[in-house]
C-alpha cells in the first residue's frame, strides 16, 4: 500500500508522465517541486536555483575541493534533477535516486540539457526506504528537503542505507525537518491532510493543490537525538549544522555549527563514515 506522505508525488510523477517537456512539469507539478506554478517558470531557472545551493553547502560542509572530480556522490531524493545537473558538471559520478521511476526519466533530461549525461546513473527506490546501490559505493551521500517527507521509519531506514552505501573515510551529508513552534499547527494539520489524500477520487485532487501539500508533505519530524544513536558507532567527526538564531542541540559527540543557508526548522547531519 502507497504510504499517504507519497500521494503527491505519485501525483506529481504520473502528471509528469503526460507533459511534453520538463519545462512543462516544471510549470505543472510546482505544488511538489518548487511551491510555485506558471507559464513563466522554466526548468532552467528551476537547475539555476540548484546550482546556487550546491558549492555553498558542501564548501561549508568541509566536502569541497579538487577530489570531487574523481568522487562518486549518491543524491537521494533527486526529484527532476534540480541539483543533480549542477552534481554532474562537479562529480565523476552521480548517482541520483527517487521514488518515483517518472521523476527519474525527468532527471535524465534535465542532465541532458544541464549537466553532464554521461556522468549520471539513476536508481529507483521501490520501497521508499532501500537503495539498490552496492556497499561502500560512494564517496559522498548526500540528501535535502527528501527524508522530512518520509515515514518516520523510512526516513531512519535510508539514514542506514546512506551510511551503508558510503565508502570507510566518505561522507554523509543529510537533511532533517525538527520540531519549531509552528508544529503546534502543522503537525496536527499535516496528519489530517494525508488522511484526505487517501480518500477514492478527491484524494488525488487534493494532492494537487499547492497549499495542502506544503501541510501534508512534511511527513516526520526528527530531532538529533532521534537520528544520531542509530548510527553513531558507524561514524566519526558528527558535525550538526543548524540556522544561527536556532538553539544549539548540545549532544555529547557531536560539533555544533551554524551556517546562514540553513532553514530555521531544518538541521544537517555531517559525518565521516569509518
Amino acid at each position: 500500500m502507497t504510504r499517504r506522505q507519497h500521494v503527491p508525488w505519485k501525483a506529481a510523477g504520473s502528471a509528469s508522465e503526460h507533459e511534453r517537456s520538463a519545462d512543462d512539469v516544471v510549470r505543472g507539478t510546482g505544488w511538489v517541486f518548487n511551491n510555485q506554478t506558471g507559464g513563466d517558470l522554466s526548468l532552467a531557472e528551476f537547475v539555476t536555483t540548484g546550482d546556487h545551493e550546491i558549492i555553498p553547502y558542501l564548501q561549508v560542509f568541509g566536502l569541497w575541493g579538487d577530489q570531487t572530480a574523481s568522487q562518486t556522490i549518491v543524491e537521494i531524493g533527486s526529484g527532476i534533477g534540480r541539483m543533480t545537473s549542477g552534481f554532474t558538471r562537479h562529480f565523476q559520478k552521480v548517482v541520483a535516486c527517487d521514488l518515483d521511476a517518472a521523476f527519474l526519466e525527468r532527471c535524465r533530461e534535465t542532465v541532458a540539457q544541464f549537466g553532464v549525461p554521461d556522468r549520471l546513473q539513476t536508481s529507483h527506490v521501490v520501497d521508499g526506504c532501500t537503495l539498490d546501490l552496492p556497499d561502500a559505493s560512494a564517496d559522498i551521500a548526500f540528501s535535502y528537503i527528501t527524508l522530512q517527507h518520509c515515514h518516520h521509519d523510512d526516513a531512519l531506514a535510508l539514514v542506514h542505507e546512506a551510511v551503508r552505501i558510503t565508502k570507510p573515510g566518505g561522507y554523509i551529508a543529510l537533511n532533517f525537518r525538527t520540531w519549531v513552534g509552528q508544529d503546534t499547527f502543522l503537525w496536527p494539520a499535516g496528519k489530517i491532510v494525508r488522511a484526505l489524500w487517501r480518500l477514492p477520487r478527491i484524494g488525488p485532487v487534493l494532492a494537487k493543490r499547492r497549499s495542502l501539500t506544503r501541510l501534508g508533505w512534511q511527513a516526520n519530524r526528527l530531532s538529533p537525538s532521534d537520528v544520531i544513536p542509530q548510527v553513531a558507532q558507524q561514524l566519526d567527526d558528527i558535525r550538526l549544522f543548524r540556522a544561527l538564531k536556532r538553539r544549539g542541540f548540545k549532544l555529547d559527540g557531536t560539533t555544533d555549527d551554524t551556517y546562514v543557508g540553513v532553514h530555521p526548522s531544518h538541521w544537517w547531519l555531517i559525518a565521516r563514515v569509518k
